[in-house]
Formats: C-alpha cells, sequence, structure tokens
C-alpha cells in the first residue's frame, strides 16, 4: 500500500536520508525506531508528502506521489493521509467536534455529513461528553484523542504518527498504542508511527530500526 525506495534527504551540509527503502502493507501497525538524529521524523515527513526527497520514489494507494505539484500533494494528503502528532495542535478557539471537522470542510465534503461522522469518531473514542469543550477544558489524553479523530475524519489510507504519546503519562501513552490496534480492527486502519518507546514499540506489527539515516 505504501512503497519508498531510495529516499535521500539532505539539509545544507548534513545527509539525513541515505538511501531508505520502506514497504507498509495495508491494515499494519508499524513502528519506526531510532535514537535523535537517525532520521524518523524527517523519513516520515517525507512519506506524508510534508517534505520532499532530494531522490527516490514514493507509491502510496497505486500513486507515485513524488512526482506531483504542490497543489496535487495537498490534494492527495488531504483525502488519503492522516497524521497525528506529539504536539496535537488543536485550534484553542474551536471545539472538540470543530477540531475534529475542520479537513472535512476543507476536503469540500457536506457539512452535516462531515459532523455526523466527526460524532461518531469522537464517541467512538469515548469523548461523548467533551465534543463541545474547547482543547483548553480537555486533558493531554484527552486532547491527543481529538487529535486522533481528526486524522481520521476523512477516512486515510494511512496515519502517520510523530511520538503520538511523547508528552502522555506512562499508562495514557499505553491506553493510546491499544487504540490504535482497536482502530486498526474497527476500520482496518494503517499505521506507521515513530517513537522512542521501545515498549509501546513492541506492541506493533513489525518495528523497523534506523540508524545514522538507514534502516538497519
Amino acid at each position: 500500500m505504501l512503497q519508498a525506495r531510495n529516499i535521500y534527504k539532505q539539509y545544507g551540509t548534513v545527509k539525513v536520508l541515505k538511501g531508505v527503502d520502506i514497504d507498509i502493507q495495508a491494515g499494519e501497525i508499524v513502528s519506526i525506531v531510532g535514537s535523535s538524529g537517525a532520521g524518523k521524523s524527517t523519513l516520515l515527513h517525507i512519506l506524508g508528502t510534508l517534505d520532499k526527497p532530494d531522490q527516490g520514489q514514493i507509491s502510496l494507494n497505486n500513486t507515485a506521489i513524488t512526482g506531483l505539484s504542490d497543489r496535487q500533494l495537498a490534494a492527495f494528503r488531504n483525502q488519503y493521509i492522516g497524521f497525528v502528532f506529539q504536539f496535537h495542535h488543536l485550534l484553542p478557539e474551536f471545539t472538540a467536534l470543530e477540531n475534529v471537522c475542520i479537513p472535512g470542510w476543507i476536503a469540500g465534503k457536506s457539512r452535516g455529513g462531515v459532523e455526523e461522522r466527526a460524532r461518531k469518531l469522537l464517541q467512538h473514542l469515548g469523548l461523548e461528553q467533551r465534543m463541545e469543550n474547547k482543547p483548553q477544558a480537555l486533558s493531554g489524553g484527552e486532547q491527543q484523542r481529538v487529535a486522533v479523530a481528526r486524522a481520521l475524519i476523512n477516512e486515510p489510507r494511512i496515519v502517520f504518527a510523530d511520538e503520538p504519546t511523547g508528552n502522555l503519562d506512562s499508562i495514557t501513552a499505553r491506553e493510546m498504542h491499544e487504540l490504535f490496534f482497536q482502530l486498526r480492527n474497527e476500520f482496518k486502519q494503517t499505521f506507521l508511527i515513530v517513537t522512542h518507546n521501545e515498549e509501546l514499540a513492541q506492541m506493533s506489527d513489525r518495528i523497523l530500526h534506523m540508524k545514522d539515516g538507514k534502516m538497519i
């Protein structure tokens, strides 16, 4: 479902990625682990079309995304890709429900249909009583669950998660990883997760190790 070949990325004189290959199958939960500076987040951002490689080819959902224009990439990303980051990046002036709806509205989908799906996702994530709350009224774990619902609103083929539990306590972090498995089983959702947490990575279907810009 996702295939990348010979991915290189350099910033100035620093070679961050040095010929990375990766294959992700539909419905998999895969974790990428490695020390800081290994290139994990850079790879995730390139696979998620937030950045472009200097060299290499990426195919997602049978589309060669490395040849798309910036406008085409933005439309493709909105339709097929979801993101969950270490910092939830919720908009403080909007409610939890509105935050989840925004990507669907940007995609031009029916306002009512998007809101209905957002409500179902928030209910599924145990936030049925928190939909009208703004982010500052939610706990860290609740905010991250809102971010997960937002990532799922457009029914993406894959969700990229960059240190999604980095700001959570150990119990909430484990609950978040267990949530990913529930979502995979419920929606056949695919996840690619970057994490420093080896224990939580062990819960994944596969673990990929990075060091010095390469898969090892």
